[in-house]
Order: C-alpha cells, then sequence, then structure tokens
C-alpha cells in the first residue's frame, strides 16, 4: 500500500488506515528527519443512505503516536449551514460519535466535518455524502377540487440527483377513507443505474411517471364525488420504507328543485364536500352583491351548508381555511318566465278544480248509492209482508 518517488523520495501511502499513524523516519547519510503522521477516520451509519426522519450517526476516530488532543468538531450541511449535533459522546478522545437530528429530502449532498485543535495544531476539513430519498411533498397534503375539474396530483422525487447503491421499489395507493381498502394504481421500481420502469394496475385513474423530472404524476381529466379520498405514495428502500399522502376534497353544489325559479316559490341550494372539513375550514354561501343577511355558514365538522332562495340571483360557494378561499362554485338562480308561472298557476287551480268535481262526483254517486239500497230494503220488506200475509179468493 505504499510507494517511493525515486527522483523525489516521496513516500506515498494508499488506502490509509488508523493503524498507518505514528513517526515516520527518512534517513539519507547523516541526516534524518522524522514526520509524525496523525490519522483521523471518518464514518456515517447506513453508509450514508437514508429515508427522511432517519437520524444519521457520526463516527470520527484518530489515532498517533504522540497524546490525542481534544478535539473541536464542527459539521456544515449541504448549502454550508452550521448544524448543531443533538449529542456528542467523547469519552477516550479517540472517538467521537456525534448523533443529528431527523433528515428531510433536502439535506441531500456533500456536507463537511471541520476538525480543530491548538496542540498539535489541526485544521482538518473532512467531507462526506449524505443521501437522503424522499418527497418533496408534505407528509400529509390537502388539495381542494370542485366537482368536474380537472385535478393533478404529483410526488416529486429526488433520486436523480443520487447515486444509489441499490435499486428501490414504489408503490401508488388509493383509498376513500381511513379504514378503507386501498386500491393499487401504480407499481414502479428504479434500479442503480436510474432507470424506471412501471406497471399500471388500473384503468379507472390516468397514472404516468415523467421520467426527466422523476414525477409521478395522477391527472383525473373530470374529477366526481366518488374520486376523493387519500392518494399514497410509498417508497421502499433496504426493507424501510417512507410514503407520502394526498388528501383530495372534492366540492360541488346542487339545487332542489332545480331549474327556474317560479314567481312565489322558494329553493334550497346545498354546498357539499365530499369528506370532512380541518377544524380551521369551514363553508359559506353568500349572493354576489347582497347583504349580510345573504351569508350562511357551515358549522364545524359540518360536510354541508343550505340556503333557501327565494329570488333569482347569482350565489357563491367558498371553502375558507384560515381566511383563504381555496376553492368557489357558483350557481345562477334564474326566475322563471311569466307564462311559466301563468301555466303552474293555472295547472294549480285547474288541479283544485278537478280534485273539487272528483270529490263532488263521489258525493252523488254515494248519495245514490245510498238511496238505491235502502228502496231495494224496502222492497225487500214489503215482499216478505205479502209472503206472510197470503189468502186465496174464490170466485162466486
Amino acid at each position: 500500500r505504499s510507494e517511493i518517488n525515486s527522483n523525489s523520495k516521496h513516500l506515498r501511502v494508499l488506502d490509509l488506515r488508523l493503524s498507518d499513524a505514528g513517526t515516520y523516519i527518512c534517513e539519507s547519510g547523516s541526516h534524518r528527519v522524522s514526520i509524525s503522521l496523525h490519522v483521523f477516520k471518518l464514518t456515517i451509519s447506513l453508509d450514508g443512505h437514508f429515508l427522511p426522519n432517519e437520524v444519521p450517526e457520526l463516527t470520527l476516530m484518530q489515532n498517533s503516536s504522540h497524546t490525542l488532543p481534544d478535539l473541536n468538531i464542527t459539521l456544515f450541511n449541504s448549502n454550508n449551514n452550521i448544524v448543531r449535533p443533538t449529542s456528542l459522546e467523547n469519552k477516550t478522545r479517540q472517538k467521537y460519535i456525534l448523533k443529528l437530528k431527523q433528515l428531510e429530502a433536502t439535506d441531500s449532498g456533500t456536507w463537511m466535518c471541520h476538525v480543530q485543535s491548538a496542540s498539535p495544531l489541526i485544521n482538518q476539513n473532512i467531507s462526506f455524502d449524505v443521501k437522503v430519498l424522499g418527497f418533496q411533498n408534505t407528509d400529509l397534503e390537502r388539495k381542494y377540487a370542485t366537482a368536474d375539474s380537472t385535478v393533478i396530483l404529483s410526488w416529486h422525487l429526488n433520486f436523480q440527483k443520487i447515486k444509489w447503491k441499490e435499486g428501490f421499489t414504489g408503490q401508488l395507493n388509493w383509498k376513500q377513507q381511513e379504514s378503507a381498502t386501498a386500491h393499487e394504481l401504480l407499481d414502479f421500481n428504479v434500479t442503480a443505474r436510474g432507470e424506471q420502469h412501471e406497471t399500471k394496475k388500473s384503468s379507472r385513474f390516468q397514472v404516468e411517471i415523467r421520467k426527466p423530472e422523476s414525477t409521478i404524476e395522477l391527472k383525473l381529466p373530470k374529477v366526481h364525488f366518488n374520486h376523493s379520498g387519500q392518494y399514497q405514495c410509498q417508497l421502499a428502500y433496504n426493507r424501510r420504507y417512507v410514503q407520502s399522502k394526498i388528501e383530495l376534497v372534492v366540492m360541488k353544489v346542487s339545487a332542489n328543485p332545480a331549474g327556474p325559479l317560479p314567481r312565489g316559490a322558494e329553493m334550497t341550494l346545498t354546498c357539499q364536500v365530499s369528506s370532512p372539513l380541518p377544524s380551521n375550514a369551514h363553508l359559506r354561501w353568500e349572493r354576489v352583491n347582497g347583504t349580510q343577511m345573504d351569508i350562511k355558514k357551515s358549522k364545524q365538522n359540518e360536510v354541508k351548508v343550505e340556503v333557501n332562495v327565494s329570488a333569482a340571483g347569482l350565489w357563491n360557494c367558498h371553502l375558507i381555511e384560515e381566511n383563504d378561499k381555496k376553492i368557489s362554485l357558483n350557481y345562477h338562480v334564474e326566475e322563471a318566465p311569466v307564462w311559466i308561472s301563468y301555466v303552474i298557476i293555472g295547472a294549480s287551480i285547474g288541479g283544485s278544480v278537478l280534485v273539487f268535481g272528483l270529490a263532488c262526483l263521489c258525493i252523488i254517486s254515494g248519495i245514490s248509492w245510498q238511496r238505491r239500497r235502502q228502496r231495494a230494503k224496502r222492497m225487500a220488506r214489503a215482499r216478505q209482508y205479502l209472503l206472510e200475509n197470503k189468502t186465496c179468493q174464490c170466485q162466486q
């Protein structure tokens, strides 16, 4: 593992180890020069390959032929910002163990360990790689959409910027509720060389991986109420898992009865979401150019809000989260033409007359039937009387 340059007489030691530390002496005739070699070894847990929320552990060891100094260690992340270890163990000065905070996907890159000592004078930088496979999405992201709109759900991966020792696999699942059965939409795997392969599991959704950007994209061209729920993308690396969820909440509006509003009639407008809202969100109906009396808010944990309308106008339903309007849907209440109102009034009057006529007919028929029944009873009694008092008269 060592070689000497015959011209410069430099000694080169390859694959340096802690045991190589010590005093090296170079002799040439009566000249003798000694050099003390101080060796550092820095290792990182899991070979520097992590998933989000995992905690790295750094081990710094030193060896020298002289008394080991007390080291001052400073860590810098890939953005050249100082990172404070959560704990630092140093019992023998030969071994330092540093535990860091939980990692995020953005922590990937080359880190620096700066080692200092006053006696002997040491000012050494040791670089090491931290690789974090993960998503740019948050752990649970909520996305709101209106019925019949186009929705795109995306998970941005960072594996294109990182060279992995091994490949990893992933899958995309969907379930409408937390307790419901998950439906697998997509299986994919990425090799150590970055090659991607995917297998679609469902024809109900349009799922694709955009390879240049390493983005898993789910497209719903015309979202429906039953498309709502939790969409979860999960990655598996070396029997460890990380996942990112997107909760899709769909909003729709409807009217009962549907259609134009006749004069003097009333209509109920309903605004509804597919799943319960967080405590800081609510639904609100409001009439355009209306007053405070034309505003109706949903209560906490309510999934719908209704408002009664008796006049034509434009109404908007807003989904508001912390005073921020996330999505809105409008419903235009149209007034029915006058002839429709007349038709409805005429139909109502005609219906009333018809009902009254049928009632009168039923009463008259009932009275006639009762009279016929009584007449039949009287005739039956008369025949019975004649039979009981029958006499025979002879002709003289």
